[in-house]
């Protein structure tokens, strides 16, 4: 990374950039929802679009100047729907929260009802929680993951809607490790007269790539996430039918936002076209192929995994069966330590604070773009239960440190940003 430009005027933010590059060299990244993206997408991002105000749409900017934003930003939205097949697109949402608000805006009104998945049960912040805009701007009400199977509860979900009358489904999840029934959802959705929001934040990339079924020409609205499976430029982007599109662009732009963040929507249009490339389709099937192998290695070791498995990029752990006394809190930060970065997470019936939950998360989109394959992985998650064990039984002292320099020899084995390894960094 050249961050010479930055030394020369800034020492201090220079080293940290470039501890951050070496943390993320030197680290395995499995946060579900954190990616690498490649050079190119990061050089858009740091581009000179941002310096510039690009407020309103092609072709209907408040400001002059704007020809080249207009480029960038037409491109976003072509590639979007040829990715995702979507009849209108929005790429300015700065997040994906902001691409909910959007859509929250668009159709709703304050004091509207929500029915969404509880968010210990695998949902988002955005989809209602009271310490969210959306839980203290709507009437929400919640549905849950069956407590045997951990999946979906549709005929609970059925039962709550045809009760609560909502104005509006959110489907699509970020703790949630199967298939998402859409057309169930919709059939809900339909017959109490609301609007079906699908977040697909988590797995933009998988349904791109036809690895995931896709809500869109199904759910009424679909958002998302563009940095995580997708691994483009960080931000957000809604779809919808033609019929919503000057309500969804209103609330984007000047409902919830001023101007966008042309160099992001830049890095969204690049990682864009990198997803349109066959080589795409192999990543995200890797992608999926590396969580089975990883939720293989869990159960193997006798983790429980919620749903018993998984069908996207993430695997969710419940400690309290094989290891009742410890916290996903203490799992991840001895993890962290090994240079296995994940996080802790709340489970379906959590019985611990959300700050310090039962369970653990953990994705392989980062570990499948720098190139890990189902062998690596399965490696991985033995790693991962060798130092929950040793967190659970205080051998940490010996166990971290064995486990870190194995990292150390995978990082090596499978480089980032060094001109080799991974799957768009050659």
């Amino acid at each position: 990374m050249d961050h010479e430009p930055v030394r020369a005027t800034d020492p201090a933010v220079a080293d940290a950039l470039e501890a951050e590059v070496d943390r993320q060299r030197d680290t395995l990244a499995m946060i579900a929802s954190e990616n690498h993206v490649s050079r190119a997408v990061m050089s858009a991002q740091g581009s000179a679009l941002t310096n510039k105000y690009a407020e309103g749409y092609p072709g209907e900017r408040y400001y002059a100047g704007c020809e080249q934003a207009d480029v960038v930003e037409e491109l976003a939205i072509e590639r979007a729907k040829q990715l995702w097949g979507a009849e209108h697109v929005n790429v300015q949402p700065h997040s994906g929260t902001q691409a909910n608000m959007g859509v929250y805006l668009a159709m709703l009104d304050p004091g509207d009802r929500i029915l969404s998945l509880e968010l210990t049960h695998g949902g988002h912040l955005s989809h209602g929680h009271p310490a969210n805009f959306t839980g203290q701007v709507y009437d929400v009400e919640q549905y849950q993951v069956d407590p045997e199977t951990g999946y979906v509860d549709y005929e609970g979900l059925a039962d709550t809607a045809a009760e609560f009358d909502p104005d509006m489904i959110v489907s699509g999840y970020s703790a949630y490790p199967r298939e998402v029934e859409w057309e169930r959802i919709q059939e809900v959705a339909d017959t109490v007269d609301a609007y079906h929001l699908s977040d697909i934040a988590h797995i933009t990339g998988l349904v791109a790539a036809g690895v995931h079924p896709s809500p869109v020409g199904i759910s009424d609205f679909v958002t998302g996430s563009t940095h995580k499976t997708i691994r483009a430029g960080r931000g957000g982007i809604v779809m919808c039918d033609e019929e919503y599109a000057d309500a969804v662009d209103n609330a984007v732009f000047p409902g919830a936002q001023g101007g966008p963040a042309m160099h992001s929507v830049a890095g969204k249009a690049v990682g864009f076209r990198e997803a349109l490339e066959p080589e795409f389709v192999d990543y995200a099937e890797q992608v999926v192929e590396n969580a089975r192998a990883l939720a293989e290695s869990f159960r193997e070791r006798g983790l429980t995994l919620v749903s018993g498995g998984t069908d996207t990029h993430l695997v969710l752990a419940d400690l309290r069966d094989s290891h009742p006394d410890l916290t996903g809190g203490t799992a991840e930060e001895h993890l962290a330590d090994a240079d296995i970065v994940l996080n802790a997470n709340t489970v379906p019936g959590e019985t611990r604070s959300p700050f310090d939950p039962s369970g653990i998360r953990a994705g392989t989109a980062a570990l499948t773009t720098r190139g890990m394959g189902e062998s690596a992985v399965r490696e991985v998650g033995d790693l991962i239960a060798d130092v929950v064990d040793a967190a659970a039984e205080e051998r940490t002292d010996t166990v971290v440190p064995e486990v870190r320099a194995r990292i150390d020899d995978l990082t090596d084995e499978y480089p980032l940003y060094d001109g080799g390894g991974g799957t768009v960094f050659e």
